[in-house]
């Protein structure tokens, strides 16, 4: 089966097409073709994801990555303008695709542009993520995605964004045998495979969320964040230190620098909801904490700073730990998936490598490739074709945004 991947949940523009095979088993994934375009830089300034901007950047970029995508994978194929077929689209069809597509300011202009030329390409699905994310974002690859499955008659898949983040994990960089492709990064992708039950932890800018999944297609949250999401977390404590956007990879540059450096421990911060009984988190304290020692110095060295940035990701750390061993006795796991955009973190992916070596021996630790740990459209077009084979009859046509979607 050939996938189409569409993501546009916040500010990372994403297309890619792979060709998935294997069933829930055993799934197979080879990416054929895959574009992206991060807006960090545009939200810099702000300090943070801007809906506006992250809005019009993705009607502006997703037509060219549609292209770059489909380039790759060898289904880029433009008709001859004095062929009888040409246009290859009927005017009714064309009406439609332009009355989705009228609500994202700019998209219909460059979406005609491109596609008004091209044959149908060889795709099976259409996957897109509808949420969660921000709404307006959702909306422009969700008519992108809805244009393009009315002018080439194929399904849509409709994909929650977390559901990607756990199924990202299938996603392995492997040897491309007897490539003879000249682009260079082109992966053969395969599968981890996932021994159920699973538990998942789910860290993000958005999101902080234990997840126990029965099996593919079956999950139930069993703690989440009350408050802020740990990513949130990491950048406002990064603000308070004056540390660039974004700010969570500054913290733990500057964490890691303290560890290799063996800087001298001067603050403590508690470790929020550590003992609770239940599997929920909160770091709007810790952040608070962070404030309030600041206020007590009127300026930081270095080294303090480094001392800081470590204790706020000690703190954070130790808390996913505590709380994930609790949850992986209760659910009885046989695999540990953790996974979203925090998960790049090097010191919380080496402290839960760790502890599963020495206290859960036993179970499979599944975290994705650095690369595929933050919004991408492969994770879509995986949990997408997961979803495929699970409910082969449903996929969607009529697709709506939900920015608090849940499991």
């Amino acid at each position: 089966m050939i996938i189409l991947g569409i993501e546009t949940s916040c500010d990372e523009t994403a297309v890619c097409v792979v060709e998935a095979t294997g069933d829930l088993r055993s799934p197979f994934f080879s990416v054929l073709g895959n574009g992206l375009f991060s807006q960090v830089a545009l939200h810099a300034p702000y300090g943070g994801v801007y809906p506006t901007i992250a809005k019009r950047e993705h009607a502006r970029n997703l037509p060219s990555l549609l292209q770059k995508a489909l380039t790759e994978a060898g289904l880029f194929s433009v008709l001859d303008k004095s062929n009888s077929s040409y246009p290859s689209y009927s005017p009714l069809l064309w009406q439609k695709a332009k009355e989705i597509l009228s609500k994202e300011d700019g998209l219909l202009e460059t979406f005609t542009e491109l596609v008004s030329p091209l044959k149908r390409p060889n795709i099976d699905l259409i996957t897109v993520t509808v949420g969660p994310g921000l709404e307006p974002a959702l909306w422009v690859g969700i008519s992108f995605a809805h244009a393009l499955s009315v002018l080439w008659d194929i399904p849509v898949q409709a994909v929650n964004h977390m559901e990607g983040h756990i199924t990202s994990v299938l996603l392995k960089t492997g040897e491309i045998k007897n490539n003879t492709s000249p682009t260079p990064d082109f992966h053969l992708q395969t599968s981890t495979p996932i021994q159920f039950p699973t538990l998942a932890l789910l860290i993000s800018g958005g999101h902080t969320e234990l997840v126990s999944i029965e099996h593919w297609g079956k999950y139930r949250k069993i703690g989440q964040t009350r408050d802020d999401a740990v990513g949130e977390a990491f950048d406002k404590v990064a603000r308070m230190l004056s540390l660039p956007y974004p700010g969570g990879p500054e913290v733990s540059r500057k964490a890691e620098k303290a560890r290799t450096e063996h800087t001298p421990k001067t603050f403590t911060l508690p470790r929020p909801m550590i003992h609770s009984k239940d599997f929920d988190f909160s770091f709007s304290g810790l952040k608070t904490a962070v404030l309030y020692t600041l206020k007590e110095h009127a300026s930081l060295t270095e080294e303090m700073l480094c001392d800081m940035c470590r204790e706020f990701e000690d703190a954070v750390t130790e808390v996913f730990l505590t709380k994930t061993k609790k949850a992986l006795e209760e659910v009885g796991a046989h695999t540990l998936i953790i996974a979203g955009g925090v998960v790049a973190n090097t010191h919380i992916r080496k402290a839960f490598g760790e502890m599963i070596s020495h206290e859960f021996p036993e179970v499979t630790l599944c975290i994705p490739e650095k690369e595929h740990a933050t919004d991408n459209a492969l994770m879509i077009a995986t949990a997408g074709y997961i979803e495929h084979l699970l409910h082969p009859k449903e996929t969607r046509s009529l697709l709506k945004a939900d920015g608090n979607m849940s499991f």
